[in-house]
């Protein structure tokens, strides 16, 4: 089943690649619609997709236990581009050869041929970066495939089979140093699959609506507003469609920011949304007690927010939906990328279905989207550019940013350090560089010196981050002289605190939370 059954698509398939969510973006910048499905849940194959993309791999091809696509009903019938392991895919199950690389080949590489005469590799100069990223090589192709691209180490960089929109490259176009990686993707998604180049944040919004109101019709919905960006823009696209129909519902879950919970009923006030403020934070204290580990902890935050919701529900005479502002990037690291057993990097408590005891069915109008793309539809709609430009803040709260067991007054503290570094942050004018920042509350006490005493207190850890839709993350280089004034203040104003650190760890290998 697709996620947007009317709109046309690319469809990717996806056998585990780090790089697979970028092939989406770069696709969606585009304004092409896609989706990844793993490469053996293909849903049934319909008219609207206008092309099909095979990623990389972690797997070898000549791995017994690599993923084998049945591509008969895709190759011949819509345009296909197999990518690294895909294009391997491509040569080896149909007469070639691929062999381990003598070198593996990771990182920059120049085409030393190309073929400009071709539909997918013209205008690609001869000379052009692109990014290699395999261990393997294709060595032969069969008689039937024209290399259309080569570099002085790689004969086989990129090829067609002849007669057939199927071509197969070696280098991944969709990585920022494949210079003109979007030129070759563009080619392939507009002249060779014909895209329309209609996905847009008007269209987005204007099909959500008519969907939306279809699919709900007089029912009632009950959304949890969180004052964040996701929430937000799914309560505005809701709103456009149901009216006062929906029912917004914004919890203190006791694990938010420092005076959060007013702030964002105020915000609120005034912007045609009903709002009601529901303080539950003695529940989650209760269900999340002696709690450690992280996806328990999340289980549990789950847990009571579905309680909560389902209690909220029964006072509003014939709600039937539950509002909820899950993005993309939530469903695909719910979900194992290569179609085998879960490789699950972390739950999202806000992605999967409801228990059978609650009532409520799930509306998502924001599933289909990557973070940027909530972004610019919400602008499109008009929405405060101050709500649009906050950093995005875990369903889950500080629960996730205090490891190991959850008490008032760690979270209390984790407030205190928390408000301070998010408002250095905006004093400097250092807020909008920064994709993400928030505190982290160490396991672990450390001895200090605080006015000739000894001291043995607890250790925070400072974390912000650039992204663009927290697939990947880069960590930010803060001014030094700006992370000592923040660790003076936080050590000096924020008691039972002696050491402040700074997290300087990327996506991958970390993730942005540290739960």
């Amino acid at each position: 089943m697709y996620l947007c059954a009317m709109q046309e698509m690319i469809l990717i398939l996806d056998f585990g690649s780090q790089y697979t969510q970028l092939i989406a973006r770069r696709i969606r910048e585009l304004n092409v619609y896609c989706e990844i499905h793993p490469w053996n849940k293909v849903p049934d194959l319909s008219s609207n997709i206008k092309g099909v993309i095979l990623s990389g791999s972690p797997f070898s091809t000549r791995d017994e236990a690599s993923p084998k696509p049945d591509l008969s009903s895709i190759r011949g019938k819509f345009p296909l581009l197999g990518v690294c392991f895909g294009a391997q895919y491509l040569a080896l199950n149909y007469g070639g050869e691929v062999l381990p690389s003598k070198i593996r080949e990771y990182g920059r590489a120049n085409l030393s041929f190309v073929n400009t005469a071709n539909e997918l590799t013209k205008d690609i100069p001869n000379g052009s970066q692109v990014w290699m990223s395999h261990g393997d090589t294709i060595k032969t192709v069969p008689s039937n495939y024209s290399i259309i691209a080569s570099t002085s180490d790689v004969e086989v960089a990129g090829f067609q089979i002849e007669g057939e929109n199927t071509f197969g490259i070696q280098f991944h176009p969709e990585v920022y140093h494949s210079t003109d990686g979007k030129t070759l993707l563009q080619n392939f998604i507009v002249d060779i699959c014909e895209c329309a180049q209609d996905w847009t944040p008007a269209s987005f919004v204007e099909e959500s609506v008519d969907l939306l109101k279809e699919k709900i019709g007089s029912d009632k919905v009950i959304l949890g507003l969180s004052g964040g960006v996701d929430s937000s823009v799914a309560a505005f696209l809701l709103h456009k469609a149901i009216g006062s129909n929906l029912h917004c519902i914004f919890v203190n879950n006791g694990l938010l920011r420092k005076n959060e919970f007013e702030q964002v009923l105020e915000s609120y006030q005034g912007m045609g949304l009903n709002v009601k403020g529901v303080d539950a934070s003695e529940k989650f204290y209760a269900e999340l007690k002696g709690l450690t580990d992280p996806e328990l902890k999340r289980k549990a935050i789950g847990k009571v927010f579905i309680d909560v919701f389902d209690e909220e529900s029964k006072l509003v005479e014939n709600a039937k939906w539950l509002g909820q502002g899950t993005i993309y990037p939530d469903v695909i690291e719910s979900v194992s990328g290569t179609g085998g057993p879960s490789q699950t990097i972390k739950s999202h408590h806000n992605v999967g279905g409801l228990p059978d005891y609650m009532k409520l069915q799930v509306v998502e109008p924001l599933r289909l989207l990557f973070k940027d793309e909530v972004r610019r539809i919400g602008a499109s709609m008009g929405i405060d550019p101050k709500i649009l430009g906050r950093h995005p803040f875990p369903g889950p709260g500080l629960g996730i940013r205090i490891l190991g067991d959850i008490t008032k007054e760690k979270v209390a503290i984790l407030q205190e350090v928390d408000h301070i570094f998010i408002q250095s942050l905006k004093d400097d004018g250092l807020y909008d560089d920064v994709w993400q920042a928030g505190a982290i509350f160490l396991p672990i006490q450390s001895v200090g010196v605080m006015g000739d005493e000894r001291t043995y207190e607890n250790a925070v850890a400072l974390r912000a981050v650039s992204s663009t839709d927290g697939m990947t993350a880069d960590w930010c280089h803060l001014p030094y002289e700006f992370l000592a004034k923040v660790s003076s203040k936080i050590i000096n104003q924020v008691k039972g605190i002696n050491r402040v650190t700074y997290d300087i760890s990327s996506k991958p290998p970390a993730t942005i939370e540290w739960e």
